[in-house]
């Protein structure tokens, strides 16, 4: 399975982007998908999730900012984030979880402008 991130891109501190990661097998209401991000110098750590019963987890810096989205019938997941600020600024991947593997896109950089 291959996962292609993309939508990222450079914006002043209060904008909004729409990240979109499409997979390239199907999935399904029984996959954990995320996406997590990782800024220079600092480990990766996770954004969002969506697991099977829908029940969305957010790290609480993105809370009430970001919204995690998917659709199954495109095989693509989405991040919604509005308000960013340049704390958000890093390399944003998305993450697919199945009973067959772990996996994971390339990664799309967000760079935030004060």
């Amino acid at each position: 399975v291959q996962l292609q991130a993309f939508g990222g891109g450079l914006v002043q501190a209060g904008g909004s982007l729409k990240l979109s990661c499409v997979t390239s097998g199907s999935i399904d209401s029984n996959d954990l998908l995320g996406w997590y991000r990782q800024a220079p110098g600092k480990q990766r750590e996770l954004v969002a999730r969506v697991p099977a019963n829908d029940k969305t987890t957010y790290a609480d810096s993105v809370k009430g900012r970001f919204t995690i989205s998917r659709d199954l019938a495109k095989n693509t997941l989405y991040l919604q984030m509005n308000s960013l600020q340049p704390e958000d600024t890093a390399v944003y991947y998305c993450n697919l979880k199945q009973a067959m593997g772990d996996y994971w896109g390339q990664g799309t950089q967000v760079t935030v402008s004060s």
